[in-house]
């Protein structure tokens, strides 16, 4: 456990790492990065549990958006001063506002207040994934980049196994050490990343020299201004109405601020947050706009996934964190497929294309299944998913490195990562805004199609007077309303007859989301088939970045010269 209690020895400035160095630092951001990967299974597998406790599970996108905001909004923040002032400050600062977000999220009493705290630990959460990809960058060439990938695939492969039966577990008991179940799966947060500071601390030695540069305080302000109102509205639209005057009010606000964000991006010119030069790379931009449309497609479509297997199919969080194993699975098989293929090969275009193709089929093929498929089924469905989805996330990550100088792995990773985190923000927003302003609809369909066997289960006096039923036959006197929905675990009690209409309309309007994440997912097939190959730089970052001080910039980019990855940000 050498990572744990080494330091890595200093090396000239430009002389690439030992693979004894790399590996030492691959285990400072292992930690960070399971940290993160951990967070986001537990809370899956365990928020409609937290939901039905705290009498909201139709705000469940509150707790998912707010999150995802913060995340989405700090992320080019944490690229651009870690280009600046080194990127071992920035990722401890991560790690201890997600640890402090995550104590803090343990004590929430309501939705809105836990979306408040997720919101906080949000602004850790974006720093964890887009540094550690960019420490990548800085010390690992993009030709061998795969030899170490199966180190992040074993985090995200554990955190896949271990988060949903871990959050099961919690979300299962009734208490634990006289705290709540649920409350544990953000208090387990803590211990984890408490030991990540530490090992980050010793372990995370990669000389950076300091840049001196104005910092972009106004284009993240601009930006807060145009996503906030602009994500808000795709959660809210649903019950405001998309038409409403709030609503026409938070669009106006959006792109108010979007258009003060670009012109405080041009003013800023090199220092921006976001350089706008960046979209004249024409890897960049179409990485981009398909990192966006796949962000949408994959967390929408994945938002809605633990919900079916628990309201339609009557699994426990534990249950359904297992069943989606198949998912991992072709997730890790497809992320390893290309990544030996990529550095066997040099070749990365014809993997976010495959991985698209895949990728859509399997939402197309989830949109078949219903209350009653069987799940070797949905599973082999999910597989097909998580194949392309594996195909997908790399190689798009590893064009922008390649493509852009390496002076600015920081900025262009997170500002990548930004585009496909502001897609996952948008798509689970508004994926879970259509699905609970659709299924009420779909369940009084249900409902009218159930007809007599329904009215001859309720006069049933065994059925009318079971007191696990009197929730469901509540509500079928009163009248379906949205504030129904916002406690569903009596559905797992409740007479089968009885439950089968609520099941079903669940299902067929989470059918509607899988299409319709499949049609974003075409459309992002259309993006990458135009992506450009470029030969894979043979050196690191950081060598790379020593051999333009040297005069060298040319031969260190490996890049032709009429593409501007080869310019720096001075000419």
């Amino acid at each position: 456990m050498s990572a744990a209690t080494e330091s890595v020895p200093a090396t000239p400035p430009g002389s690439p790492l030992t693979h004894g160095q790399v590996l030492q630092v691959l285990g400072g951001l292992m930690l960070g990065l399971f940290l993160a990967a951990l967070d986001q299974t537990i809370v899956a597998s365990a928020i409609r549990t937290i939901g039905d406790d705290l009498h909201g599970l139709s705000a469940q996108a509150w707790v998912t958006t707010a999150y995802l905001i913060t995340a989405t909004i700090s992320t080019p923040l944490y690229g651009k001063l870690s280009d600046i002032y080194g990127r071992k400050k920035f990722f401890l600062l991560a790690i201890a506002l997600f640890v402090i977000g995550s104590a803090a999220s343990s004590f929430a009493t309501s939705m809105y207040q836990l979306a408040a705290f997720r919101a906080f630990q949000g602004l850790g959460a974006g720093g964890l994934f887009s540094l550690a990809l960019a420490i990548i960058g800085d010390i690992v060439p993009p030709r061998e980049r795969a030899r170490y990938q199966g180190y992040f695939l074993a985090v995200f492969g554990t955190s896949s196994v271990l988060g949903p039966v871990i959050g099961g577990f919690f979300a299962g008991a009734d208490s634990i050490l006289g705290i709540t179940g649920w409350r544990w799966v953000f208090l387990v947060n803590v211990p984890i990343g408490i030991v990540a500071l530490i090992v980050v601390a010793k372990v995370l030695r990669v000389d950076q020299e300091r840049r001196e540069h104005r910092i972009d305080w106004w284009g993240a302000v601009f930006l807060c201004v145009a996503l906030v109102p602009l994500l808000t509205v795709a959660e809210q639209g649903r019950s405001w109405g998309w038409d409403s005057a709030r609503a026409i009010g938070c669009y106006a606000v959006g792109v108010l601020g979007l258009l003060l964000f670009v012109a405080a991006e041009r003013a800023m010119k090199e220092d921006a947050l976001i350089p706008l030069r960046f979209f004249r790379n024409r890897t960049f931009g179409l990485a981009a706009i398909g990192g966006f449309l796949v962000g949408v497609g994959m967390f929408g479509g994945l938002a809605v996934l633990p919900l079916y297997l628990q309201i339609v199919r009557g699994a426990t969080p534990t249950e359904s964190g297992l069943q989606l194993l198949p998912l991992t699975a072709g997730l890790m098989i497809g992320s390893v497929i290309s990544g030996q293929l990529i550095s066997k090969t040099g070749r990365y275009r014809i993997f976010p294309i495959l991985g698209s193709i895949f990728a859509a089929a399997g939402f197309a093929l989830l949109h078949t299944v219903g209350a009653a498929t069987p799940f070797w089924r949905t599973g082999a469905f999910m597989a097909v998913l998580g194949l392309g989805l594996g195909l997908i996330l790399q190689p798009i990550t590893l064009a922008v490195q390649n493509a852009m100088s390496p002076r600015e792995i920081g900025v262009a990773t997170s500002s990548a990562t930004f585009f496909r985190q502001m897609g996952a923000t948008a798509g689970t927003a508004v994926f879970l805004s259509v699905l609970f302003s659709t299924v009420g609809a779909k369940i009084a369909t249900a409902l009218h199609a159930a007809g007599p066997g329904l009215q001859q289960a309720l006069a049933n006096p065994a059925v009318a007077n079971d007191p696990a039923n009197k929730p469901i036959i509540a509500i079928l006197r009163g009248g379906l309303s949205s504030s129904a929905l916002n406690d569903t675990s009596f559905l797992s009690h409740v007479d089968a007859v009885l439950a089968a209409p609520f099941k079903i309309g669940f299902s067929n309007s989470m059918d509607m989301i899988f299409l319709i994440a499949a049609g974003v997912l075409v459309a992002g097939l259309v993006i990458f088939l135009f992506l450009p190959e470029l030969p894979l730089r043979t050196q690191s970052g950081l060598s790379a970045r020593a051999a333009e001080d040297a005069g060298d910039a040319g031969d260190a980019e490996g890049a032709p010269p009429n593409d501007l990855s080869s310019v720096r940000p001075s000419d």
